[in-house]
């Protein structure tokens, strides 16, 4: 399985791997090594909490790597009248009754409470290629269905500001 991601989602984990690399894992080795000579390292709390932030930087680097290595470079291309990536789409939710404004994004930089939502998530897939006026049925489950009303489509951009997600 690959991700789909765009240039800028890769340069901006590039970015982050070399922050990491670069920055945070030299201060880090340099804390391990610190608190280890504070002594019996089995009673030795900041030892082990230097470690472990050794440990989860070096695991995130190796989590984007993998990313960059299997990632599916795509083209963010316009989507004409149709809700495509990037834009911001206003709906209203017939089951929870409320109008809500989305942006469909890449899986990498999704955060639902933010309104960021993945291409690839039942509400993404649904939105994708339609217009304004449109009412789709989003299948979450076999169990759980609702309907949505495109209200409006705001065309957007590959947003650089936009963060990537922690994993």
């Amino acid at each position: 399985m690959y991700d789909e991601l765009t240039k800028v989602d890769i340069q901006k984990m590039q970015e982050e791997i070399n922050y990491r690399t670069r920055e945070m894992r030299p201060k880090l080795i340099e804390e391990v090594q610190t608190a280890r000579a504070f002594g019996d390292l089995s009673e030795n709390f900041e030892y082990k909490c230097a470690k472990q932030a050794k440990n989860r930087n070096d695991s995130r680097i190796r989590y984007l790597e993998r990313m960059i290595r299997t990632a599916k470079i795509i083209e963010v291309a316009p989507s004409g009248e149709g809700a495509g990536l990037f834009d911001k789409v206003t709906i209203f939710n017939e089951m929870a009754k409320k109008e809500m404004q989305l942006q469909i994004v890449t899986t990498l930089r999704q955060d639902a409470l933010k309104g960021l939502i993945s291409k690839e998530s039942p509400v993404g897939k649904a939105l994708l290629g339609h217009r304004v006026g449109d009412r789709i049925l989003v299948e979450v489950s076999p169990e759980l269905k609702y309907y949505v009303e495109i209200r409006a489509i705001e065309k957007g951009h590959d947003d650089e500001s936009l963060y990537i997600n922690a994993y």
